[in-house]
């Protein structure tokens, strides 16, 4: 085995049910139920029109501005994955353009979290794919690895497993680990049903405001006439 090269062919997936409760859910909410350190940056933004992203990870490290290993990642693909690729935010080239985003699509591909560039923007708003990255490049990328599929991968200190859950919209893009979905899928939910009623009070005219007050008297501060 050449290092720096591996491919792990088989996996488990997060299960498609757990996908669609979290489909409609907003990122912020699941951040918030995960104590708000599972993000994957801010740098990460949608490149895509408008649309949400939800589905299992297909799992890539390479080499900045190589994408040999993003190709055979999309022949790989099942129909709903996400590939999400570590290539440590370099924006010097770029991994994937019009071409490979057309077979992407044809394969079945949910989208795609990049940290790194893509180019042929404009592509991307029309397709409409949801894809996640850190910027635009003109110059086209390398294919000669080395890199990794199917393994761990970590993009600002979140570690993603295959078969995690991502989910993106316009807020960025989290990672929740398949084994504690369920768990959060239940805060999630308590927390959104819990802002949409404080929104309604809110709107109301009703909602409690006490709390600021007495969260700036248990800091000490001082009101000046």
């Amino acid at each position: 085995m050449t290092y720096g090269f591996r491919i792990k062919l088989n996996w488990d997936r997060i299960e498609p049910s757990l996908v669609d409760a979290f489909g409609n859910l907003p990122v912020a909410n699941v951040s918030d139920s995960m104590s708000r350190i599972c993000g994957l940056g801010t740098s990460m933004r949608p490149m895509h029109r408008s649309g949400t992203l939800a589905g299992p990870a297909l799992t890539v490290r390479t080499r900045p501005g190589d994408n040999l290993m993003l190709h055979k990642a999309i022949d790989m693909a099942q129909r709903g994955d996400v590939i999400i690729v570590d290539a440590a935010a370099d924006m010097a080239n770029s991994l994937m353009g019009e071409l490979m985003l057309a077979h992407a699509i044809r394969r079945g591909v949910a989208g795609f979290v990049l940290n790194g560039a893509i180019r042929d923007a404009e592509a991307f708003l029309e397709h409409n794919l949801p894809t996640f990255a850190v910027g635009v490049t003109h110059r086209g990328p390398y294919r000669t690895g080395p890199g990794e599929i199917g393994l761990p991968i970590a993009i600002n200190g979140t570690v993603v497993e295959p078969g995690d859950l991502i989910l993106g919209d316009i807020d960025g893009v989290v990672c929740v680990p398949k084994a504690h979905a369920a768990d959060v899928l239940k805060g999630t939910i308590k927390k959104h049903e819990a802002e949409a009623k404080q929104m309604a009070e809110t709107k109301a005219g009703t909602v409690n405001r006490d709390w600021v007050d007495k969260a700036l008297k248990e800091a000490g501060c001082e009101f000046l006439e």
